[in-house]
């Protein structure tokens, strides 16, 4: 583990229902991230996707994909503080190639694959996976930036 929920939340912004990255396993700056996710039943989502089919709605992949991108472009910034860093945010700024290949369901563990294709300053351009079970169900080419709230 190198990075637990509540260390995640020292970086990203988000808090439930909408923090979807429970722990950071593995970060190269400026290079990979993988995170993963628990998916449960709890989740408020499955209320209305779908009651009696539940399935993990593909925008929440590809936002928990973006959070664990925001980690990683987060801690590839050399020499900044915690209070610099809180006082930004992450936005997306186009999610390209977007392809979903299998549902993921309740009790699945979602694991996020992130490289960098590109970095120019605040801005990151990442290849995204996400897996379960070693099985791609999902993947993109996100691009963000980094801006002040």
């Amino acid at each position: 583990m190198l990075y637990n929920v509540v260390d995640i939340q020292k970086i990203l912004p988000h808090r439930y229902p909408f923090l979807l990255v429970d722990r950071i396993t593995a970060l190269t700056p400026g290079e990979s991230v993988e995170a993963y996710k628990n998916v449960s039943i709890s989740e408020p989502v499955f209320q209305g996707h779908f009651p009696d089919h539940p399935i993990y709605p593909g925008v929440m992949i590809l936002e928990g994909m973006a959070q664990a991108g925001g980690v990683l472009a987060f801690k590839s910034m050399d020499g900044v503080t915690q209070e610099e860093i809180e006082n930004k945010v992450v936005y997306f700024m186009s999610i390209d190639k977007a392809k979903f290949r299998s549902p993921v369901t309740p009790g699945d563990k979602l694991v996020y694959r992130l490289t960098v294709i590109k970095n120019k300053g605040a801005i990151w351009q990442l290849d995204a996976k996400a897996y379960v079970d070693d099985k791609v169900v999902a993947q993109a080419e996100l691009k963000a930036m980094i801006v002040d709230k």
